[in-house]
């Protein structure tokens, strides 16, 4: 438990229908350890409900999420760490979600040296809503197999059947495990396991990252009677929805998977469109003057954004893509200073400091063209020239990349 601790409080994250933080939980939490410590041994303790979040997918609908109470993710986490041991080492070495040591970069490289293989086709099959509808049933007999103590089934069952909070009003949840709680990603690599393992048996190559997968074949014709027996056992052993309009068969050049995309016969890795259209958004987010904070503060929130984003595309192949996004994050910057100097004066002010001559600064200053047609033109990038954007503190894509080469050849 006091393990547990460690890792829930490292995890942070926000209080459950209680309200109790995790700054507070701890002086609320040690007067009620031994009345909670005799629940768990007598099998009578009871969850609480979690609280619902939704937030929206890029491709539309929404993701529900649910967020226990401190001390059920505590419990989550100590059962975590007692099972994982269990399961974990009979995992398929094709699962790369939610497993120490394994990640997306290992899940992309892998799809890539079996496109080198040979395999040119691809079952990409999407499972609907998975965290929402798997049977607990179904779940339940898949763990009973390795564990054998009836009070800690008994309190994944509980777990599984505490219901959420929506609106204030308490839902039951007679399906699904819940995203948001620690327990949930190694409940659904259980669950998936036996579909490896199937998968396995037959010779097949896939890679799975906890419900996205993709199965590779060598011809169409042999994609589409994968197809079809992989839905059949997905809906009719592990009653798991397909969801038709985005499941289908098709070539592995241009296959997207963890936001990744593959091309040519090389498998060559790139960051798909879509990852890149979402980090320019979010930029703009963070550059956005309604956001009411200095540059400083926008720059630092930005260096922190893309530190993240490229370690984990990390992989992408070509530094050309990374001058591309530098070339276009400076000319954002430059509009995002060009837009807080909103007077012409100020504008005049600043470029002459900034050694323009006032002379060539003033027509620059007093146009009436928008800050992200300025921002391109001669006049503002002599003053916001590459060195001084960098001084600022604005995060250079390429050189990042270029120093993370080494890393990535040894993953």
């Amino acid at each position: 438990m006091e393990r547990a601790w460690k890792q829930v409080k490292a995890n942070r994250g926000a209080p459950g229908p209680d309200g109790i933080t995790l700054d507070k939980f701890f002086e609320t939490f040690r007067h009620h350890w031994p009345v909670v410590r005799q629940q768990l041994l007598e099998g009578t303790y009871r969850p609480g409900p979690c609280r619902r979040k939704s937030i929206p997918k890029p491709n539309g609908g929404e993701r529900h999420l649910g967020i226990p109470n401190v001390v059920d993710r505590l419990i989550q986490q100590a059962i975590l760490q007692v099972l994982t041991p269990i399961f974990d080492p009979s995992f398929s070495e094709s699962s790369f979600g939610f497993r120490h040591g394994r990640s997306a970069h290992g899940a992309t490289q892998q799809i890539q040296r079996t496109i080198r293989s040979g395999y040119r086709w691809c079952v990409d099959m999407d499972l609907s809503k998975f965290f929402d509808r798997v049977q607990h049933d179904v779940l339940m007999t898949r763990v009973s197999r390795r564990v054998r103590d009836r009070r800690l089934l008994k309190l994944i069952g509980r777990f599984l059947r505490a219901g959420v909070m929506a609106d204030g009003l308490l839902q039951p949840s007679t399906e699904g495990t819940m995203q948001g709680g620690p327990l949930s990603p190694l409940l659904a690599n259980i669950l998936l396991d036996d579909f490896d393992k199937v998968l396995e048996a037959r010779g097949l190559r896939f890679v799975r990252y906890a419900d996205d997968f993709l199965i590779f074949v060598r011809s169409e014709l042999s994609a589409w009677r994968v197809f079809r027996s992989v839905e059949r056992y997905l809906t009719g052993v592990l009653k798991l929805a397909i969801h038709r309009d985005k499941s289908r068969v098709r070539e592995t050049a241009g296959v997207e998977f963890l936001g990744y995309q593959f091309h040519g016969f090389a498998g060559q890795i790139r960051v798909s469109p879509t990852s890149v259209k979402k980090m320019r958004q979010r930029c703009k987010d963070i550059l956005r003057r309604s956001r009411g904070c200095s540059m400083r503060r926008r720059l630092r929130d930005l260096r922190l954004y893309l530190r993240g984003w490229l370690s984990y595309f990390a992989l992408e192949q070509r530094r050309t893509q990374m001058i591309v996004l530098d070339k276009w994050l400076r000319r954002r910057v430059r509009a995002c200073y060009w837009n807080n100097w909103r007077l012409p004066r100020t504008r005049l002010r600043k470029l002459s400091a900034l050694g323009v001559p006032p002379a060539e600064a003033y027509p620059f200053a007093h146009s009436g063209k928008g800050p992200w047609r300025l921002s391109m033109t001669s006049g503002v990038q002599r003053a916001l020239t590459n060195e001084w954007l960098t001084a600022q503190g604005l995060f250079g894509l390429a050189d990042r990349w270029t120093e993370l080469a080494p890393k990535r050849r040894t993953a």
